[in-house]
C-alpha cells in the first residue's frame, strides 16, 4: 500500500482508499488516507518545521530543493509508469510532466527574493523585506497531479514556506511518490502529503494554523476554498476554470492550423484548464475547418496510455466521464455531430474524440467547461462580433489567436479578456512568466516572480536618518 508522508514519517494512515485505473475502470492499487486526526497531526508538523526552515538561507534551502529534485529524477520512470496508470494519458505525456516537474523544482531552487530598496534618501532609506507566511495547505487536481503540484512546492519551499499536500482522490499515487523522496531528502515536517476522499479539503482550507491555500480546481470548487478561507482572511491563489476561445483569422491556412487546433483541444483527453474549449472560424472557412477536425478526430488512437500508439486516453474518472456524455448528448439535440459522439466499446471512460457544429452560442458544450474530448466549431462574421462572443463568458483563464498577419492577430488578442492570450501557439507555459485567470478563472499568479509572491508578506522597514 502506498503511504503518506507525515511529519517525516511515512504511514499508512487511519483509513485506505482504493486508485482506479481509467483505462480499465478497475482498482489497482491501494494507498492510506487520512482522516481528520491525521490531517491535525500534519498541519502540527508543518507549523512546527516552519521556525528552522525559514530560518535557512535561500542558498541552504536550494540545496535540498535540489535533492528533492535529484530523488524525482532517479525515480522518473517508475514515477511516470504510475502517472499513467492513475491519470490515464499516454506514457510520453507522463514523462514529459516528471521532467517538467523535476525542471520546476530546479527552476525556483535558483531564485531568490532579495530585500528591494524602495527610498534612499538622505534623511529617509526604505526598505521592502519579503518573508515566508507559514503553513501553505496545496490542494491540487487530477489532471496534471505531478506538475501542479511541483510548481505549487517549488515556489512555496524555496521562499521558506512548509507544506500540507493534498492531492486529488482519484490521482493520489504520484503525490505520495514524490512524499516517499520528500521523507529521505527533507527535514521532517517541511513538506506532508496526505489523502482524503474529497472529505477533509474544508477542514484544511479552514484550519486556522494554515496561513495559505494554493489549489488549482474547478471554479465551483475554488469558491468553497474561498468561503473556507475566508473565517482567517488566509491568503490565497486560485487557479480555476476555464472555458478558452481560439479565434482563426480569416488569412489562417486550415490545412496548417487545424492539427495545431485539434492538438490544444484534445491533449491530455481534453483535460487541460487551458485547452482551446470554443473555436471561432470565420464563415467563409467554417466548413473547412470543421471537415478537417472531423477527419483529425476520427484518425486519432484512443487507447490505454501504455500503448505507443495511444495519441489520447481516457477520461480520468467516472464523474467526469458522465459530465462529458451528457454534454454531447444535449449537443446531439440542437448541433450537428461530425465526429465521434460516442463512448468506445471496451472497459475504460473512453469516449471518441468529437467535433460538434452548428450550435447556438447558448448551448451547454459552448457555455460550460467541457473538460474532455469535445471541440464545439462555431462560425463568426467579423472581428468585432467575435470578440464580443468569446468575452461573453464567465471564465478567462486563457484564449489562442491564429493568423498570419501577426501584428493583427496581437491587436485582436490584446482585446480578449483573459490572463494568457497565446498567438498562432497554445500552452507555451514558462517557469520565469506568470499565469493566472480574470474573472471567474481565478485569483492570484502561479510561476514567475509574481508567483513567488504570492508565498511571501512584505515588510516595510522605514528608517530616519540621523
Amino acid at each position: 500500500m502506498y503511504q503518506m508522508l507525515i511529519d517525516g514519517e511515512l504511514v499508512d494512515g487511519s483509513a485506505s482508499l482504493e486508485v482506479i485505473n481509467p483505462a480499465t475502470g478497475e482498482a489497482f492499487a491501494t494507498c492510506g488516507r487520512a482522516e481528520e486526526d491525521d490531517l491535525q497531526r500534519a498541519v502540527a508538523a508543518a507549523r512546527n518545521a516552519f521556525p528552522a526552515w525559514a530560518a535557512l538561507s535561500w542558498t541552504e534551502r536550494s540545496v535540498y530543493l535540489n535533492a528533492l529534485a535529484d530523488g524525482i529524477e532517479e525515480r522518473g520512470e517508475e514515477i511516470a509508469q504510475l502517472l499513467t496508470d492513475e491519470q490515464g494519458k499516454p506514457l510520453g505525456q507522463a514523462r514529459f510532466e516528471v521532467g517538467a516537474s523535476v525542471a520546476a523544482f530546479r527552476y525556483f531552487s535558483a531564485q531568490e527574493m532579495l530585500p528591494r530598496v524602495v527610498v534612499d534618501e538622505p534623511t529617509s532609506q526604505v526598505i521592502e523585506h519579503y518573508s515566508p507566511v507559514g503553513v501553505v495547505a496545496a490542494i491540487t487536481p487530477w489532471n496534471f497531479p505531478l506538475i501542479l503540484l511541483s510548481v505549487k512546492l517549488a515556489a512555496a519551499l524555496a521562499t521558506g514556506n512548509t507544506v500540507v499536500a493534498k492531492p486529488a482522490p482519484t490521482t493520489p499515487l504520484s503525490s505520495l511518490l514524490v512524499g516517499e523522496v520528500a521523507a529521505a531528502t527533507l527535514p521532517a515536517g517541511v513538506l506532508n502529503v496526505i489523502v482524503d476522499a474529497n472529505d477533509l479539503g474544508g477542514l484544511l482550507s479552514a484550519h486556522p494554523d494554515v496561513a495559505k491555500v494554493t489549489f488549482t480546481g474547478s471554479t465551483a470548487t475554488g469558491k468553497k476554498v474561498m468561503q473556507s478561507a475566508a473565517s482567517s482572511l488566509k491568503r490565497l491563489t486560485l487557479e480555476l476554470g476555464g472555458n478558452d476561445a481560439a479565434i482563426l483569422l480569416d488569412d489562417v491556412d486550415i490545412d496548417d492550423v487545424a492539427p495545431k487546433i485539434f492538438n490544444a483541444a484534445t491533449f491530455n483527453a481534453g483535460q487541460v484548464c487551458m485547452a482551446a474549449k470554443r473555436i471561432y472560424a470565420p464563415r467563409a472557412k467554417y466548413d473547412a475547418l470543421c471537415d478537417a477536425l472531423a477527419d483529425l478526430a476520427n484518425s486519432a488512437v484512443v487507447g490505454d496510455g501504455h500503448d505507443p500508439a495511444t495519441a489520447i486516453g481516457p477520461i480520468q474518472n467516472q464523474m467526469q466521464f458522465d459530465k462529458v456524455m451528457d454534454l454531447i448528448e444535449d449537443s446531439r439535440q440542437i448541433g450537428t455531430i461530425v465526429a465521434g459522439g460516442q463512448r468506445l466499446n471496451r472497459p475504460g471512460f473512453f469516449i471518441a474524440p468529437t467535433v460538434v457544429r452548428d450550435l447556438p452560442d447558448s448551448a451547454r458544450l459552448v457555455q460550460e467547461e467541457q473538460f474532455g474530448p469535445v471541440i464545439p466549431v462555431l462560425a463568426y462574421d467579423d472581428i468585432d462580433e467575435v470578440i464580443e462572443r468569446a468575452n461573453d463568458s464567465e471564465f478567462g483563464l486563457a484564449g489562442t489567436v491564429w493568423g498570419k498577419d501577426v501584428e493583427r492577430a496581437v491587436e485582436v488578442a490584446m482585446r480578449v479578456r483573459t490572463g494568457t492570450v497565446w498567438v498562432n501557439k497554445h500552452l507555451d507555459l514558462r517557469f520565469d512568466v506568470a499565469f493566472g485567470g480574470v474573472k471567474q478563472s481565478g485569483l492570484g499568479r502561479e510561476q514567475g516572480d509574481d508567483g513567488l509572491r504570492e508565498f511571501v508578506e512584505t515588510r516595510v522597514v522605514s528608517v530616519a536618518k540621523a
